[in-house]
């Protein structure tokens, strides 16, 4: 729970401290509602989802009869926390190479988050090896290799400039004919409006599928929690590309927007395996969504 609380402070003290405030002693009446309203898409959560949530607290308002605002309040805690689905593990076990894609625009924090996930899972007992999917900047090979090495995963990489299939093929070969149970896939960052560069991710995944039929078995795309909305139209545009199975969210911490976490469960259907709370390597940690809407509503 602390890592939750600490790690969501911005997003508690301004729009949720706001909403928090707007509930305060005052007779609960239209103004209260079209302020909600209003700071709920401040919030990031969404016009679609807001308006959702707006409906369902209006019925209860009526139905059981309201009279405080801490009962609009608990209220709008038990409804928030049912737009959030239970979290699931990966699905990446029960076969001889489970294989991880990775996707998402630039600057969201996916070779950060390849190195703490291959952490997580080291430390698991699970035999990880990295693909450098991303074979456009040197640099990104070489971030990605540090935290390879801090991970304890080997990184498979080619030339820069070379042909991002061809590196994910060599790997998907070497981890299953060297004995490894998980390999993360990198890919280069890229907006989800540029149609060739989602061919080129459809293509990566095709070739997966040569030497492990059914790979990739997970598609995740991490988005950075920084950007709010925004986060929203890149998880559509990304999963009509390859099929996204789930989420990671990074750079909570930083942001005064957490809100748009409930936007990407409510409008995507997506599961949000992991959450980045900070920059340290034990900072991606699993999604628990009781500790996320307490955090919120902290005093």
């Amino acid at each position: 729970m602390d890592i939750f609380r600490q790690g969501l402070s911005k997003t508690r003290q301004s729009f949720f401290g706001r909403i928090n405030q707007a509930l305060g002693n005052v007779d609960i009446t239209e103004e209260t509602w079209e302020d909600l309203e209003a700071m709920l898409v401040q919030s990031d959560v969404g016009v679609a989802t807001t308006e959702l949530l707006i409906k369902r607290l209006r019925e209860r308002y009526r139905r059981e009869g309201m009279t405080r605002p801490d009962q609009l309040r608990k209220a709008l805690k038990e409804e928030l926390r049912a737009l959030l689905k239970p979290p699931t593990p990966l699905n990446i076990s029960g076969r001889e190479l489970s294989v991880i894609l990775i996707v998402g625009v630039n600057g969201s924090g996916k070779t950060t988050t390849i190195g703490k996930l291959a952490r997580r899972l080291v430390n698991n007992n699970r035999k990880v090896m990295i693909a450098a999917g991303d074979t456009f900047r040197a640099a990104a090979i070489e971030q990605l290799q540090q935290w390879g090495e801090r991970a304890g995963s080997p990184v498979i990489a080619g030339l820069p400039g070379g042909d991002p299939g061809a590196v994910v093929y060599d790997a998907v070969k070497a981890a299953r004919s060297r004995g490894y149970d998980v390999l993360i896939v990198d890919t280069a960052g890229r907006l989800q409006t540029k149609y060739n560069l989602m061919e080129e991710l459809r293509k990566i995944k095709g070739v997966m599928g040569k030497v492990v039929p059914d790979a990739p078995h997970e598609v995740l795309i991490v988005l950075d929690g920084t950007t709010g909305q925004n986060a929203l139209s890149q998880a559509k545009g990304f999963s009509e590309a390859v099929k996204l199975t789930g989420v990671i969210v990074t750079k909570l911490d930083g942001t005064a927007k957490g809100g748009m976490v409930f936007a990407i469960q409510q409008e995507m259907g997506l599961p949000i395996h992991y959450v980045g709370l900070g920059e340290r390597m034990e900072d991606l940690v699993f999604f628990n969504p009781d500790s996320f809407v307490d955090s919120l509503f902290e005093e």
